[in-house]
């Protein structure tokens, strides 16, 4: 007979669909205008709102805010980025995070290090993860420029050019793409494999009339969103980094 091993029941994680929303309202006169640049105040108003609705997006997925069902009084807030990773981690004193939606504890900041990257770099590789990509806000992104070992490289550029920037980041196992995000907190530095995290659509991007009252007209645009993680320990996170 075969020796078998007992099967580990999988667990359906959960997290809840967000509502983000920008309203726009012209009057009648702005809309019958000839306008500098434009033919419709109102097509571009709309079209300013939709990326200002996006960057709002961004910032809900990648920030630590943990998930709510809301209620009456409370909208429903999906769980972002942070709030999941909870297997490849780097944390400094006082800082701690359980995953599952869940909002992190901050702990006391330090200083981005190389060492701190690669030994997140490790355990995802050592957790079975494919991760190929690193995303650090501003600050962070200019100190992960500045790490050792760019010193010895040498590029070929235009002599009015200098280049002071890395944009990949070899390790021992495997080559990092390095994607800046000013949406993101800058204390955490992200490694991550994209294809198991996705955003999904409760309800798609949707522009709605709103009842006109007197001389204007309005619109709203809408959409209901969650950040889904297939698996969280395909990611790591270098948390309590100093920003400035």
């Amino acid at each position: 007979e075969y020796a078998f091993d007992a099967v580990t029941p999988t667990v359906r994680l959960n997290n809840y669909a967000q509502i983000s929303r920008k309203t726009i309202i012209v009057s009648g006169s702005q809309q019958a205008g000839n306008h500098a640049g434009v033919s419709s105040e109102m097509a571009y108003g709309l079209a300013k709102k939709s990326k200002e609705l996006k960057r709002d997006m961004e910032s809900c997925l990648t920030n630590k805010v943990a998930k709510a069902a809301g209620s009456t009084s409370a909208a429903r807030k999906l769980g972002g980025l942070e709030t999941w990773i909870s297997s490849n981690t780097s944390r400094h004193s006082g800082g701690s995070g359980a995953g599952g939606g869940a909002a992190p504890v901050d702990g006391t900041q330090r200083a981005f290090t190389v060492a701190m990257l690669k030994s997140v770099i490790q355990a995802c590789y050592s957790a079975g993860s494919d991760s190929n990509t690193i995303m650090v806000g501003p600050h962070n992104k200019g100190v992960l420029s500045g790490f050792a070992g760019r010193d010895g490289a040498r590029q070929m550029g235009s002599e009015k050019k200098i280049n002071v920037a890395a944009d990949l980041f070899s390790s021992d196992f495997g080559d990092y793409k390095v994607i800046p995000n000013r949406f993101q907190r800058d204390k955490s530095a992200f490694v991550i494999d994209p294809e198991y995290w996705s955003v999904a659509y409760y309800r798609d991007f949707k522009q709605e009339e709103v009842a006109k009252t007197g001389d204007a007209i309005k619109r709203a645009l809408l959409v209901e969103f969650t950040l889904v993680s297939k698996n969280e320990a395909s990611s790591g996170i270098i948390a309590d980094l100093t920003t400035s």
